[in-house]
């Protein structure tokens, strides 16, 4: 399992042979100006939830890839309207999709999309495949419900927002690696914008204190797990 960092909260996963986007913000991000959006192969499509700053590019690259958006209901009749591929899903729900297991579990932030319209409850995902599991949280606080994911998945990795101000900031984070318990994190949803930099020396330290590994990738950089 391939994962590509393309800024803010978008990833790229590569995974028996398929193409997966996770909340493609790109082309709004000055920090991702490198990253050419008509490049990027996409046969899936994951939106955690329907702020701007996940859904940018979700449009475009479905519409020129065909890519299926995996979302929660709302957002998926969103999409369905601009005659775009979608598959709705709900907090606690999963499917088998070609790549592997995709489970859809809670997050607690907040969801519209840019114009006001309400975009559904926020989400995070559970990926199982390729013998790899992956938790992707989304925009998210520090919840006790984590602490479900462990019951049912072993994870190799977790992706946590660590940028504090909207979502968890790194303490917390740290926390929700005992919840979920994985001891390796890739952060997003950093450096941004004004209110979510960090120092990313001190960020970690603080894992590396706990006997944790956090990865803050340069945007284009790529991880194998």
């Amino acid at each position: 399992m391939k994962i590509t960092f393309y800024g803010h909260a978008a990833f790229g996963i590569e995974v028996n042979n398929a193409h997966i986007l996770v909340d493609p913000f790109i082309t709004g991000n000055d920090n991702a100006k490198d990253i050419d959006i008509n490049s990027l192969k996409a046969d899936y499509i994951l939106v955690t939830h329907a702020h701007e700053d996940h859904i940018l590019d979700v449009e475009a690259i479905a519409k020129r890839t065909g890519a299926v958006i995996i979302t929660n209901y709302e957002i998926s009749n969103h999409y369905q309207e601009m005659d775009l591929e979608t598959h709705p899903m709900n907090h606690g729900g999963s499917w088998d999709f070609e790549f592997g297991m995709v489970k859809y579990v809670n997050a607690i932030h907040t969801s519209s999309f840019p114009d006001g319209k309400y975009g559904g409850q926020p989400g995070g995902f559970i990926i199982e495949g390729e013998h790899k599991n992956i938790y992707i949280a989304g925009d998210t606080a520090l919840t006790m419900d984590m602490k479900l994911i462990p019951m049912q998945t072993k994870l190799d990795l977790a992706i946590l927002p660590i940028g504090d101000n909207f979502t968890m900031g790194i303490d917390d984070a740290i926390i929700a690696s005992d919840f979920i318990q994985c001891d390796k994190v890739l952060g997003c949803h950093y450096d941004t914008f004004g209110y979510i930099e960090i120092d990313h020396e001190v960020a970690k330290r603080k894992f590396f204190e706990k006997d944790k590994d956090l990865m803050l990738l340069e945007i284009g950089e790529s991880v194998e797990i």
